[in-house]
């Protein structure tokens, strides 16, 4: 009798759940309604059969509960009732299948006037790349990839040379209009997805997949990987932006070409030299740093990282939080930089001094709890020997000032630095730093990386 009670509190506990539960589809921004039709359709029809099997659980148990004088008759076989079950059963799947079937021939056939755009998936980020004046993508495989070429485009390929590229998380689309949008990994399975537009697929190595569909509300959106794809996979995100197609057309002018990105003239060493000497005075001639002076040391970054973290100065992304009073001081010395010219060429002088380790200045840390925390967490992006790479963003840690490692993380922590709109991927190290629990670990992890140099 108590299961009984049970089973009937169960139900209607899920049926209330169900209606009240504020975990609910996000509003629909795409024309994929027929999507949220038939998992409507399912869970009506799986709510049904939850309802009545269990219900008819309870009133068997009630009602064959054991008594006094009652027997159990043995009915090895009933033809009748398995038949019945059989064909409600058939019915009930096909209710539930054929429907869907309907919507996935749509989904494989997209209208032929829709414009296309690729969309690249990388550990941990997203790329995207739209066909230039042709009308066509030139072809692209992982062999080309490299730190300049980034999407993997062929470079012998006259159809990608104008190509549209975008190095960065953020995408556009003119609303009321169909895209395909063509998907392909440099690495592992991603799975791209946006909640708003009610269709995802998988970015599979080695193929090239697609999905389509027509934004139909202006406004931003998050992009989602939903397939595991490693340490950071929850936090890969992205964002595309639906607008009008003036305001499209105008943001798609500002992009570079492809040719445009691999015909950039070198960097000015000298003019990065004489432009580095106002900085000389706190980060040192040789870029040591100086730690009186809150200044890291620099020689040994990647000048991309440089370049990157200047920027981020510039437009106020770092520097203006109240907490980072350093990075206040910096500000200013960035701003004095006249334009993207002067801070490609100051960073690859910086890139170019010579790297000597910076001495350690952590005493009695736990080096092996670091090692420990690291290799968890930070060689995913890092390497394993903390010298960075330019395909995960992550700059060199090995040999650096592990004074400032500290006071970084204890930064992105206390979400000082990394939550900034224009700081693409600080967000991801505002997540990872929490793998130190507190300020004994964060030295620990320091301590470590300074063993590696």
């Amino acid at each position: 009798m108590a299961l009984a009670v049970v089973i009937v509190i169960l139900v209607v506990g899920s049926v209330i759940f169900h209606f009240a539960s504020p975990w609910w589809f996000t509003d629909i921004a795409a024309d994929w309604g027929s999507v949220d039709f038939v998992v409507d359709l399912t869970f009506w029809i799986s709510g049904f059969v939850f309802i009545t099997i269990n219900l008819f659980l309870a009133y068997c148990i009630y009602k064959f509960r054991q008594k006094d004088g009652h027997k159990a008759v043995y009915e090895p076989e009933n033809t009748k009732l398995e038949v019945s079950l059989s064909v409600v059963t058939s019915i009930g799947v096909v209710l539930m299948l054929a429907p869907g079937l309907f919507v996935w021939a749509n989904f494989v056939s997209p209208p032929e006037d829709a414009h296309v755009v690729e969309i690249i998936g990388q550990q941990w980020q997203w790329s995207y790349r739209y066909p230039g004046a042709d009308g066509q993508l030139g072809s692209a495989d992982v062999k080309h990839i490299s730190e300049i070429n980034p999407w993997g485009v062929n470079p012998e390929d006259p159809a990608g040379q104008d190509d549209i590229v975008i190095d960065g998380p953020e995408f556009h689309l003119p609303v009321d209009l169909p895209v395909k949008t063509l998907l392909r990994s440099k690495d592992v399975l991603h799975n791209y997805t946006v909640a708003q537009f009610r269709v995802k697929m998988d970015l599979v190595p080695g193929m090239v997949t697609f999905l389509w569909f027509t934004p139909t509300k202006i406004g931003t959106y998050d992009i989602l990987c939903e397939e595991l794809c490693g340490i950071a996979h929850f936090m890969m995100r992205g964002k595309v932006v639906v607008e009008e197609q003036s305001d499209f057309d105008a943001w798609l002018a500002q992009q570079p070409t492809f040719a445009q990105t691999q015909s950039a003239a070198a960097p000015d060493l000298n003019a990065g030299r004489q432009l580095y000497a106002g900085c000389a005075s706190c980060h040192g001639e040789q870029g040591e740093g100086n730690q009186a002076l809150n200044a890291p040391k620099l020689a040994g970054l990647q000048s991309w990282y440089v370049q990157r973290q200047l920027k981020h100065f510039r437009v106020g992304a770092r520097g203006v939080n109240d907490g980072d009073s350093a990075g206040a001081m910096m500000r200013p010395m960035a701003i004095a930089l006249a334009d993207d010219n002067a801070v490609r060429n100051v960073s690859a002088y910086v890139a170019s001094l010579s790297d000597v380790p910076a001495a350690s200045t952590i005493a009695d840390a736990n080096v092996r709890n670091g090692a420990r925390i690291y290799s968890r967490n930070c060689a995913a992006c890092h390497l394993d020997d903390a010298s960075g790479t330019w395909y995960t963003d992550a700059p060199a840690l090995a040999g650096m000032s592990d004074w400032y490692f500290v006071k970084q993380i204890t930064n992105f922590r206390n979400r000082i630095r990394g939550e900034h709109s224009a700081d693409d991927y600080g967000e991801q190290m505002v997540h990872m730093a929490t793998a130190m629990a507190d300020l004994e670990e964060i030295e620990d992890v320091a301590a470590y990386i300074n063993s590696l140099r």
